[in-house]
């Protein structure tokens, strides 16, 4: 099954996190499928590429609790047919 997840970059103190669609069995720093988007905490900057997420969403990916989030925020489940969203 696949995640869309965070996954930690930056230095020390200074976390930067990548949204990924990664493996659910991989490690967080394992390797992705693919690269959507970014999650800057401190500027508190999003960017996400909106139409790959629906496309991972739309074949069965699960976001985590914080990415889902994020994904509200941004108002992406708006964008999905409504038998998509849960």
């Amino acid at each position: 099954m696949v995640k869309l997840r965070l996954k930690r970059c930056g230095r020390k103190q200074r976390a930067i996190y990548r949204i990924v669609a990664i493996d659910v069995r991989s490690r967080r720093e394992g390797k992705d499928l693919r690269r959507v988007g970014f999650y800057d905490p401190m500027k508190n900057q999003t960017f996400l590429n909106v139409p790959l997420i629906l496309y991972f969403l739309e074949r069965g990916a699960q976001p985590t609790v914080t990415v889902q989030n994020l994904l509200k925020k941004a108002e992406v489940f708006k964008e999905l047919p409504p038998n998509q969203m849960k």
